[in-house]
């Protein structure tokens, strides 16, 4: 990811200025994988049409690599200096610190109608939504055609068929018959698609954490025995193995499975390699669900501006809006009119989102809610690689997970 835009000097109130002229401030992570097609394009591109129609209001769009855009943000709001927007990876923390608009005193009735219910409600903290759904994706099973049609091999639907490929695949010299990246980049994504397919997750229907549970033990026994024990996942520790090297390695033809998000569809593409997708396999067939994940748009109280910032989040959400951010960066809608659209384009690009899309009604977010979701997320990031390392004991890496969970949980329960 490439940072962007810095910080203007000034960072107080960005008020009335003496006549109706109005000044919000947003802060937004990047999408993009280069200069050429940063997000700030989009959102300069997008604050420009807005400004066109109301005069007398400027967006000001400071744009941050995802390894910066959080930690940006909280050093603004501790600051005191909260911007008007953020475009982020989390909410609930400052939901629960009572900094943000709830989205009903924001947004039009038609706009809050239109999110797809599982992004909405996931941006729920005490039964109010805060977090304002901006992209989404789901996870598939990605496969190399080639690789996979060298060794005469279909794509799994279970566990055993999963690792039978592996086994043809290695054999045939595949680098990397399965890439299973459990490095500290995102952990967190491959450990609940691992979890979700295996008939659990992080917690219960209660939002109780589960991590330590019979079935989590058994999937993440399962992955050190007949994935890692076998050296079916490469030459890279998997602990040490980062999702973004993975999908560099797919796109460069050494990858014969990996779980993938839309991104990789024009990362692969761009090398010309021939891929199929799909769902990913179960213990005995088709996983419970398919792993969600949503990024985050939240308005901050501190500066005021309610109206303003609901009258400029109406804009954004406009289906075209919508359907131009998802199409650029080959993310899934966050609304039902944009996920309509793109279901009924005969588009290429968006055809090819169709597994996707499929999945993501039904499918399951991280816990977001929860505002010790971060520190949870953070140690499964650090510690979960150790689960199949050789000599390690899976039941022992989640039960400490589970600790820290439940720990985590307390000090952060209001």
């Amino acid at each position: 990811m490439v940072s962007a835009l810095g910080m203007t000097a000034v960072l107080g109130g960005c008020g009335s200025t003496g006549s109706s002229d109005v000044t919000l401030r947003l802060v937004a992570a990047d999408y993009g994988d280069s200069a050429a097609n940063s997000s700030k394009k989009y959102w300069d591109a997008l604050a420009e049409e807005y400004e066109k129609q109301h005069s007398g209001v400027k967006i000001e769009v400071s744009v941050y690599s995802w390894n910066d855009v959080d930690r940006k943000v909280k050093e603004m709001v501790d600051a005191g200096h909260a911007p008007d927007l953020a475009q982020i990876g989390a909410y609930a923390d400052y939901a629960a610190a009572d900094k943000l608009y709830p989205a009903s005193d924001l947004l039009s009735i038609r706009t809050q109608a239109d999110f797809l219910s599982p992004l909405a409600d996931a941006g729920e903290w005490k039964h109010t939504q805060y977090g304002i759904p901006f992209a989404a994706s789901t996870r598939v099973l990605f496969y190399n055609k080639t690789l996979f049609a060298k060794a005469n091999l279909t794509p799994p639907t279970t566990w055993a068929e999963l690792a039978a490929d592996a086994k043809a695949l290695k054999a045939q010299g595949v680098k990397y018959p399965y890439a299973l990246p459990l490095g500290p980049e995102e952990a967190q994504a491959e450990t609940m698609q691992w979890l979700l397919s295996g008939g659990n997750g992080y917690t219960d229907d209660v939002g109780t954490y589960t991590i330590d549970s019979s079935a989590n033990v058994e999937t993440f026994t399962w992955l050190k025995d007949e994935l890692v024990g076998k050296d079916l996942t490469g030459p890279v520790a998997p602990g040490k193995l980062n999702r973004a090297d993975a999908f560099a390695a797919f796109a460069d033809g050494q990858v014969g499975m990996l779980n993938g998000h839309p991104t990789l569809i024009q990362q692969a593409g761009k090398k010309g390699v021939k891929f199929g997708m799909v769902p990913m396999p179960g213990r005995t067939g088709k996983a419970r669900a398919s792993m969600g994940v949503a990024d985050w748009m939240m308005a901050f109280k501190q500066n005021g501006q309610a109206d303003r910032i609901g009258d400029f989040l109406d804009f954004v959400y406009s289906e075209k809006n919508v359907l131009d951010f998802s199409r650029r960066y080959g993310l899934l809608p966050v609304t039902g009119s944009a996920s309509n659209a793109m279901a009924a384009s005969a588009a290429p690009t968006d055809k090819a989102l169709q597994p996707f899309l499929e999945q993501l009604p039904t499918s399951e977010l991280y816990p977001v809610g929860k505002t010790s979701w971060a520190a949870v997320s953070a140690a499964v990031k650090q510690n979960i690689g150790q689960a199949v390392a050789p000599g390690g004991s899976p039941a022992a890496v989640l039960t400490r997970l589970q600790s820290t969970a439940t720990a985590a949980d307390s000090s952060t329960a209001n």
